[in-house]
Parts: structure tokens; sequence; C-alpha cells
């Protein structure tokens, strides 16, 4: 069962890889908020897994309407 659809999923995953970009600082500057930068696991694990627990919780999808064939 998904709820996050196909350009949700990317954008997470392209956040995702950016925040844990910034945690390993490669190309970003020392700061000692490198370690926020791995909250980017959140974003990367919904967009692999394509299931949102939050979204869940508030029902919401954006995953595109599924018609019934009958």
């Amino acid at each position: 069962m998904s709820n996050v659809g196909k350009v949700d999923r990317v954008l997470r995953f392209a956040v995702g890889l950016l925040l844990l970009a910034y945690a390993v600082p490669i190309g970003f500057p020392q700061t000692g908020w490198n370690w926020v930068g791995y909250i980017g696991v959140v974003p990367l694990l919904t967009s692999i897994f394509a299931f949102c627990p939050a979204y869940s919780i508030f029902g919401l999808s954006t995953c595109p309407a599924r018609t019934l064939k009958s």
C-alpha cells in the first residue's frame, strides 16, 4: 500500500540525498550543525518504500487515483 506518488518520490529522494551530503561534509563547510543532515534518511526511506507514515495519519496521498474496471 503506497501513498507517495512518482513526483513526490523523486523530490523526496533528491532532498534526502542533499541532506545526507550535508551531513557528510563533502563540498559543504563543517559548521557544527552538519548532524542535522542525517534527517535526510527519513525522506530517502519514504521515497524508497513509497509510504509516508505522516500521510497515512492525516489521510493524504499523492498517488494517482485508481479506477476500478468492471
